[in-house]
């Protein structure tokens, strides 16, 4: 097959195609227009986020027979279009999962040890060992919104501490040796963490907000390595400010662009420079002591950028086979 490649990958992903027969183009630096206009010599296409594949897309590409895209969702994809084109679709969320689970792990214990603050005022010489006492994770309950591939990886990490894990998911019967699936009223009721793992979708869109958060029981620490448009910020900030949300862990924000490779969706707002561009949200949370920030780099290891390009390699070739003469 002749496959377009848009993004950079490892470069494990083109080896293993071309070792199996495959022709790969490297596109890295055509537009969006210019792979439409010559889309339809492609067979495949393997994207990360730098474009999206849309209705159009598909209608310009008569002969695709697989979209691959190198990480965990295919929100940059319009799924249902594709899939009624009989077009695969491939993505890895085998490939960096363990690196989302320690990052959120990570994440979890530097706030409860406020190790961020505590670094910076050493640094500005000051000593505040009172203030920066910290808090122990066994005898808490963390609970997983999503447990898919993420959400279990995190749930894994989380064995050599005593804690109770629970989650909440749309699916049934998920729960397994690492975690308890309970009702949605058990895990505002009990949690003492939040992390959240879901895609994505219409349905999660804006899911934590206000109306979520004050359906807790008690305030809550909050993690987010999944997607930042599932997020209000202007509401958590509101939470952090007032108490409901004791700290937060954010690897991802809603004001990413939809290819995650810059911060503003907005494309005049490119500098974090110009104050007058930076959503009143985002400078508050910016401010606050009891969050910690991250550019969207939770599944983005040394270790998972290879294992992504080998996990898409392998069900490429498992479903395509091998080219000719090989």
């Amino acid at each position: 097959m002749i496959i377009l490649h848009s993004d950079t990958n490892h470069p494990t992903l083109i080896k293993q195609l071309q070792d199996a027969g495959h022709q790969n183009i490297e596109g890295f630096s055509q537009s969006r227009e210019e792979t439409l206009e010559n889309q339809h010599l492609y067979d495949g296409i393997v994207i990360r986020s730098r474009y999206t594949i849309d209705r159009e897309f598909i209608d310009a590409a008569p002969n695709l027979k697989f979209i691959a895209r190198v990480g965990a969702g295919l929100e940059n994809i319009d799924v249902e279009y594709a899939e009624a084109h009989g077009i695969t679709l491939f993505s890895a969320p085998e490939g960096n999962r363990n690196a989302v689970g320690e990052h959120s792990l990570a994440m979890l214990l530097s706030l409860f040890n406020r190790l961020n603050k505590a670094d910076r005022e050493v640094r500005d010489g000051l000593w505040h060992r009172e203030e920066n006492r910290g808090l122990e994770l066994d005898g808490k309950t963390v609970g997983i919104i999503g447990y898919g591939n993420m959400g279990k990886a995190f749930a894994k990490k989380l064995r050599g501490f005593e804690v109770e894990v629970i989650c909440y998911d749309i699916k049934e019967v998920v729960g397994d040796e690492y975690v308890r699936q309970v009702s949605l009223e058990e895990f505002r009721e009990k949690c003492d963490v939040v992390s959240l793992h879901t895609p994505w979708t219409p349905e999660t869109d804006q899911m934590i907000n206000k109306q979520f958060i004050d359906a807790y029981k008690k305030p809550f620490w909050f993690i987010n390595t999944a997607r930042g448009k599932n997020v209000v910020t202007a509401d958590l900030v509101d939470a952090l400010k007032d108490g409901r949300v004791l700290g937060a862990g954010l690897d991802v924000l809603e004001y990413e662009k939809s290819s995650f490779e810059s911060l503003f969706s907005n494309k005049k707002n490119v500098s974090l420079s110009i104050e007058n561009q930076i959503p009143d949200a985002m400078r508050e949370l910016m401010f606050l002591n009891n969050v910690i920030l991250s550019p969207h780099v939770a599944g983005w290891t040394k270790e998972s950028h290879e294992r992504l390009a080998s996990v898409i390699a392998g069900k490429i070739i498992d479903k395509f086979g091998k080219g000719e003469g090989k």
